[in-house]
């Protein structure tokens, strides 16, 4: 695998910390992590893609641009990517998106379509099915639930949030030296807790519902392809989308090619070698 190595982007209000993996000629990948994830969420996807420099920021209240400052959203997000890409001096790049990052890559591609040459959404990025009587709040609390309980946590080093994770029913308490790594970078400050901010997550994930996201999609012009997982964060059935849902964003959107990745949750899509390669090889189709 090629070598890891960060750098930082100024944006409004900070630095962005940005991760990269590939010779630094080649064909740039622009890969968006999800909504309490980092930049290290997409290590197994960079050893995968070899021939291409992949290029993850640490999303603004994630990672180590948890302290640049809100407001978050899509549209804000999106921004920042826009920012990076001058900084590399690219006119234009293909985005790939995890999850949050998926919305953020479709953000993105809508709001500089001439910016964008393909976008590969993995696991996220169309519409989520709407809430029972409209609550999107609970939606998200029982959708992420989990995930929102560990930011307000602590713990005593590594040691211990590797153990947390090692409960966790999406891997089965098994990790490589990429995931011993993401989870070792998530833990920051004094006591030790996970880095994504709650203000941030709140804000980021009620534009995953309803009209926005929809707009959003319709204003895309650059190629789209989605991969899904049919299992969601905590390995249960069905995942983020179910068949029914694709089904009527087919009818919808029928220049999106969208494919199953099977024997998947919503982490091991992006978060294993088996899914990094099925990612992989999505990218290299969109070209």
């Amino acid at each position: 695998m090629s070598t890891h190595r960060t750098r930082t982007v100024t944006v409004d209000g900070g630095e962005l910390t940005v991760g990269e993996w590939g010779d630094p000629g080649a064909l740039p990948l622009i890969a968006i992590h999800g909504i309490t994830s980092s930049h290290l969420a997409w290590a197994h996807v960079a050893a995968a893609l070899p021939e291409r420099r992949v290029i993850a920021p640490d999303l603004r209240g994630r990672g180590r641009s948890n302290e640049l400052p809100g407001p978050y959203g899509m549209p804000r997000h999106a921004a920042d990517l826009l920012r990076l890409l001058d900084d590399l001096g690219l006119e234009r790049a293909q985005l790939t998106g995890h999850s949050m990052g998926a919305f953020v890559a479709a953000a993105t591609a809508a709001l500089a379509p001439d910016r964008v040459s393909s976008v590969v959404l993995v696991d996220g990025g169309l519409p989520l099915r709407d809430p029972p009587g409209g609550d999107v709040e609970a939606a998200v609390r029982a959708s992420l639930g989990p995930a929102l309980e560990r930011l307000s946590m602590t713990f005593a080093d590594s040691a211990a949030y590797r153990a947390f994770w090692a409960a966790h029913p999406a891997f089965g308490g098994e990790f490589d030296a990429e995931m011993l790594a993401y989870i070792d970078y998530d833990l920051v400050g004094d006591p030790p807790h996970p880095s994504s901010k709650a203000d941030a997550v709140a804000q980021d994930s009620v534009q995953f519902y309803g009209d926005p996201p929809a707009q959003t999609i319709d204003a895309i012009r650059a190629p789209m392809r989605l991969l899904w997982a049919p299992r969601g964060l905590l390995n249960e059935t069905p995942g983020m989308y179910t068949g029914t849902e694709l089904a009527r964003w087919r009818e919808r959107w029928p220049a999106i090619a969208m494919r199953e990745v099977d024997d998947v949750n919503h982490y091991t899509i992006l978060m294993s070698a088996r899914g990094a390669a099925e990612v992989a090889a999505e990218v290299r189709q969109a070209g």
